[in-house]
C-alpha cells in the first residue's frame, strides 16, 4: 500500500512550463495504470479575451458601511477598489495562474448561488461573478473552495 501512496504523490506534479507530469514508474512488474483526469482536480479557467472579466467580487455592508470592489481580467490584471482608493496590479504568470485554478475548482459548482444568514447584523456581503454565475454569500456558512477564493482575490484590495 505504501508504494502506491508514493507512486501517487509522485504522478501529482507539473512544471510551470506546461509540460505533462511525469509519467508513473511502477515496480512491482505491473502494467503502469492509465493516467486519467480527475474531475475533482482543479484546472485553470480558460481565458479567451485579455478584456475578458474572469471573475469580479463586491463588497459591501457591515457597520462601516464598505464598498469594495476587485475585477480579474483575462490578461492578468487585477483591478480594485476600496472607499475610493484604487489599485492595477499585473500579476505574474504564476499568480495568473493560481487565481485561474481556484476558479476551475470543481467544487465550485456545489456552492449555492445564495447563502446568506438573514437573521444576522452587520456582515459583510459578498457578490461573486465568474463563470456566466453569481454567487451571494456573507460567509456565515463554510465553503472552502469559495472562502480561498474570496480571500485570494480580497488580497489585492489597496491598504490603507
Amino acid at each position: 500500500m505504501a508504494a502506491v501512496g508514493v507512486l501517487a504523490l509522485a504522478g501529482c506534479g507539473a512544471d510551470d512550463s506546461g509540460g505533462a507530469a511525469p509519467e508513473p514508474t511502477v515496480t512491482s512488474g505491473a502494467p503502469a495504470p492509465e493516467v486519467t483526469a480527475d474531475a475533482t482536480t482543479p484546472t485553470p479557467a480558460p481565458t479567451t479575451d485579455p478584456t475578458q472579466k474572469l471573475a469580479s467580487l463586491n463588497i459591501s455592508g457591515g457597520f462601516a458601511g464598505v464598498s469594495r470592489q476587485v475585477v480579474l481580467r483575462g490578461d492578468g490584471t487585477v483591478h480594485a477598489r476600496d472607499n475610493g482608493r484604487s489599485a492595477t496590479r499585473h500579476l505574474k504568470a504564476a499568480e495568473f495562474r493560481e487565481l485561474r485554478t481556484l476558479l476551475g475548482d470543481p467544487a465550485l459548482d456545489k456552492v449555492p448561488d445564495f447563502t446568506v444568514n438573514t437573521g444576522a447584523a452587520d456582515l459583510f456581503q459578498y457578490q461573486l461573478r465568474f463563470d456566466g454565475r453569481t454567487i451571494m454569500t456573507d460567509r456565515s456558512a463554510s465553503h472552502p473552495a469559495l472562502d480561498r477564493l474570496i480571500d485570494a482575490l480580497s488580497a489585492f484590495l489597496p491598504k490603507g
